[in-house]
């Protein structure tokens, strides 16, 4: 492998180049800006390398297929989006979104971290080594989706009409980071996620506020219903919500004690004194990796904004996600979330859910997530650190799971990457680790 790495580091600067162009174009998929730029430049890619390539449509945004065959026996697929989050506010980022500007080895732009990184990195790494090597030593499947950022809304349509471009041996997950002390953190996992819209109606349009006092405020039965779903002690107050969580095993809790959550670093960095209910140590993590949560994402009702208006609005709305874990189903906490209104007299408030994922986990011990820790191990020369569930979301159990195929994901981001905020980025030299990583991943396997 230091061939492989050799050639990476000689190489360096046209792979960030790479990465600077598609990180250029603004593949926004809320706002469907960018996409098919963004697609044809990842199809395109991969047949510069040496594979093949085609742009699969879903309902949505196509998903680019690439495959490299090398007739040997074992297969790892790769799993990542070419779409980005929205780049507002733009007023507090320190440079254009998408210019891709590289400021004291750190590049900041919309996409860097989440996900074109660790997607360009891998296509690196296969670059790297048919230079050095001429063949790879194992079948290799690219699958970059178009709508992560908007919960792979469509990702369905290529795994029901494709199942056969989804199978491998071992799927390497889309996103990681690279800890301040230089080791790679690997997922072996992923929470599901539940999102909903709650909205309550009042009168057929808005109305002086003079009314209140004989008409009734929808954002007031809004908050009133929000107001039953937890209380104070972050308990989720739905009937049969905890019914189905797992229970955490003694060789989780085992890695869960090895697993270094930096509690000073991240209170600092979001001017926090103290995390909810002033957790810390074991519990903080347990309830950050394995257990479920209920969040409202924001609301809206009436007059938001400058100055005053006064006005009892028609309509009122909230946004909510439900993180869950092994073993809660998205579709029954809708039911059990609609039973749960309709029990305390807000039978009224319509629910609209977007279709959810279950939460996926794969067995550390599993051999072939062994040899990525391997791996790691060699291009870091420290020991890995394993997350079992990423906290975050993603069609991990309805593109591997479902399947029976083990995961693992590593990336190329850092403790202060800022996905989903202003100033997103990396370190180059992270990004350079990881050419090496996913080039070390492919050799071990094989």
């Amino acid at each position: 492998m230091e061939q492989v790495y050799r050639y990476i580091e000689e190489h360096k600067d046209m792979y960030v180049s790479w990465l600077q162009e598609l990180c250029r174009i603004p593949s926004v998929s809320t706002q469907d800006r960018g996409i098919e730029e963004a697609s044809s430049m990842v199809e395109a890619l991969v047949r510069q390398i040496g594979g093949s390539a085609e742009s699969i449509p879903t309902s949505g945004h196509p998903v680019v297929y690439g495959e490299f065959f090398s007739g040997k026996t074992k297969t790892i697929s790769f799993y990542n989006h070419y779409d980005v989050q929205p780049e507002d506010p733009i007023e507090q980022w320190e440079c254009d979104p998408f210019t891709a500007e590289i400021k004291d080895d750190k590049l900041i732009v919309r996409g860097a971290a989440d996900n074109k990184g660790a997607l360009m990195a891998r296509l690196c790494a296969v670059h790297a080594y048919l230079q050095v090597y001429g063949q790879l030593p194992v079948n290799l499947k690219f699958i970059v989706e178009g709508e992560e950022e908007r919960g792979s809304l469509n990702l369905s349509d290529f795994i029901e009409q494709h199942p056969d471009k989804v199978q491998a041996d071992l799927c390497i997950w889309e996103n990681g980071i690279v800890n301040d002390d230089g080791s790679f953190e690997l997922k072996l996992g992923t929470k599901g996620i539940l999102y909903v819209e709650l909205i309550a109606r009042g009168a057929n349009t808005d109305m002086h506020s003079l009314n209140g006092a004989i008409i009734e405020n929808p954002a007031w039965r809004l908050v009133w219903a929000l107001s039953t779903l937890k209380n104070r002690g972050e308990e989720v107050l739905i009937d049969g919500f905890y019914d189905r969580v797992a229970t955490i095993t003694d060789g989780e809790r085992r890695l869960l004690e090895k697993q270094v959550y930096p509690e000073k670093e991240t209170l600092s960095r979001y001017g926090l004194d103290q995390f909810l209910l002033g957790l810390s140590g074991m519990p903080l993590k347990e309830k950050l990796i394995f257990q479920p949560t209920c969040t409202i994402c924001g609301m809206v009702s009436g007059y938001t904004g400058k100055g005053s208006k006064t006005v009892l609005p028609s309509e009122a709305r909230a946004k909510l996600d439900f993180r869950l874990v092994p073993d809660q189903d998205p579709e029954e906490i809708v039911q059990l979330l609609r039973a749960h209104l309709d029990l305390h007299g807000f039978e009224d408030i319509e629910i609209v859910a977007r279709k959810g994922s279950r939460a996926a986990k794969t067995d550390p011990a599993h051999p072939l997530v062994q040899q990525v820790m391997k791996a790691a191990e060699a291009v870091s020369g420290k020991a890995p650190q394993i997350v079992l569930m990423n906290p975050g979301s993603g069609p991990m159990y309805q593109l591997c799971q479902q399947f029976g195929i083990p995961t693992v994901g590593f990336g190329v981001g850092n403790s202060d990457s800022r996905k989903h905020a202003p100033n997103e980025n990396i370190f180059i030299r992270d990004y350079v680790t990881g050419i090496k990583m996913a080039a070390a991943v492919i050799h071990e396997l094989a």
